[in-house]
């Protein structure tokens, strides 16, 4: 894109992909863009979508994930720098769409959501190797499935011992 438009796209993606800026901390700058996640998904839940609502909404931001990280990919001219955070925040859907949101949850999966993040079980590492944006945000998506089950299954163990 050139001219008027292809600025505003980039600024628009730069501001996104960075997570408002948070990509910008200079340290652990995906843990600080994480944590716009949580409140991205509650803002999402508060709406009241049926279950496809939720999932159209979270399947938009995730399509339009892979330009937006691409984008901040040439910005910063390489492959997945640390500025790219909007990789991490999408994720949330995965992480915390199969137990109701609130504090609790929020904190676990949050922290849940940055151990994955970090090690990059197999495929997630894998998919850091797809082109351009993709590559950036599919390792987060899968990082986000995982800690989404991890979550839900110490949600069901919580309320198993509370209910015995």
């Amino acid at each position: 894109m050139t001219g008027a438009i292809g600025k505003l796209w980039k600024a628009v993606a730069l501001a996104l992909g960075t997570g408002f800026g948070l990509g910008l901390a200079p340290i652990a700058s995906g843990t600080f863009g994480s944590l716009l996640g949580p409140p991205l998904v509650w803002g999402v839940k508060s709406l009241g979508l049926p279950g496809w609502g939720y999932w159209m909404v979270a399947g938009l931001l995730m399509l339009a994930g892979g330009p937006i990280c691409g984008e901040v990919g040439k910005h910063y001219q390489k492959k997945d720098p640390g500025q790219a955070v909007y990789d991490e925040i999408v994720a949330f859907f995965f992480v915390l769409m199969w137990v109701p949101l609130n504090v609790l949850t929020a904190i676990i999966g949050f922290f849940v959501f940055r151990f994955f993040d970090i090690l990059k079980p197999p495929p997630a590492r894998q998919l850091e190797y797809l082109p351009g944006g993709w590559g950036i945000l599919m390792d987060d998506l899968a990082a986000g499935l995982y800690a989404g089950l991890v979550v839900w299954g110490l949600w069901e163990l919580l309320h198993y011992f509370a209910n015995s």
